[in-house]
């Protein structure tokens, strides 16, 4: 398969999150279909992260994800674009990378591998996980959407849930009870107006109220609601959670469900660069050396129902991964 035929393929194949184990069968059966060996790390149930080394010790490691956000959505094309969940979130960068890695294997081999991993878009479990193959190389190229620019930075991310309690009464008598609604509101509008300290150099903190739920029906006083939200933080984490923290009151409670500091991206001169707005696995990545961010497919279009990736951002892609990993070769080992 070229990259194109590639990249279709791997979208045709449903990976939401949780659910990866049936792509995770397609790439493995791949890598060993190029003659590579492919070897697969276990994280939960039948949840498993795939990799192949094309030597004994890779130097250069290609990583992106293989879950998507829900819902599926089926490949199609035109002239110009591959279209489907994951076409350009990371399938792409994934179908780039894995031809990328055929190239240098036919031109001789060279000190570079392949890892693909689960749960990106939660947890990034599987990329936590695997710091456990003690691969410690000394770059890795992290494919997510970025128009094929290199990524000199990008944002923070901090999930939260946002809990609030009360007690149920009828709508007709609200003066015995206590809405959980309410308090959710409340909080989420305290929220919506806060100023985040941020640095000059990743921007403003980025709020999203992704889910929220509460109450039984119209004619009930609530009694427990809850919120989801995801922020893409310019500054420090804990200084954000620290503003959110004090939020919590009487019913009200706030989980730090995951976070990941802002990142500061190694370059090499020559690449159109961009700090990115969004989150991905690098923070989590602690035993793979020096981080670098590059893919085809743009994030503006990421997680919504026109995801795709150009095709020839795809093309070009491949090229700029093997141009990436023979660069990053010469340079001398840490």
């Amino acid at each position: 398969m070229d990259v194109l035929e590639l990249t279709k393929a791997l979208v045709e194949i449903p990976s939401v999150t949780g659910a990866e184990a049936e792509v995770a069968n397609f790439i493995a059966a791949h890598l060993k279909g190029l003659g590579l060996e492919a070897g697969e790390q276990h994280v939960e149930g039948r949840r498993r992260n795939v990799f192949a080394f094309l030597g004994p010790r890779p130097r250069v490691i290609f990583c992106t994800h293989m879950d998507t956000v829900p819902p599926f959505i089926g490949a199609s094309e035109d002239k110009t674009y591959i279209y489907g969940r994951g076409a350009g979130d990371a399938k792409g960068s994934l179908a780039a990378m894995i031809c990328c890695a055929r190239e240098l294997k036919e031109a001789g081999g060279a000190e570079a591998g392949l890892l693909f991993v689960v749960g990106e878009e939660t947890d990034s479990a599987g990329a936590r996980m695997a710091n456990d193959l003690g691969i410690d190389p000394d770059f890795t190229v992290v494919g997510e959407p970025t128009e094929n620019k290199l990524g000199f930075g990008h944002k923070g991310l901090l999930r939260v849930r946002i809990s609030a309690s009360g007690k149920s009464a009828h709508s007709g008598y609200p003066h015995l009870g206590d809405s959980a609604v309410e308090k959710i509101l409340d909080v989420l509008q305290r929220i919506r107006t806060m100023d985040f300290t941020d640095d000059p150099a990743w921007g403003k903190t980025l709020v999203n109220i992704g889910k929220i739920e509460g109450g039984v029906g119209h004619n009930v006083i609530p009694q427990s609601a809850s919120a989801l939200l995801s922020l893409r933080t310019g500054t420090n984490w804990s200084r954000v959670a620290d503003r959110l923290k004090g939020l919590a009151g009487r019913g009200v409670d706030v989980e730090i469900l995951s976070s990941a500091e802002p990142q500061v991206l190694f370059t090499l001169p020559g690449y159109e660069q961009a700090v990115l707005p969004y989150g991905t696995d690098i923070p989590h990545l602690a035993r793979f050396g020096k981080k670098l961010l590059l893919g085809p497919g743009s994030g503006e279009v990421a997680h919504t129902d026109h995801d795709r990736v150009e095709k020839k951002q795809l093309r070009d892609a491949v090229g700029i991964y093997k141009k990436l990993a023979l660069e990053l070769l010469a340079l001398k080992p840490a």
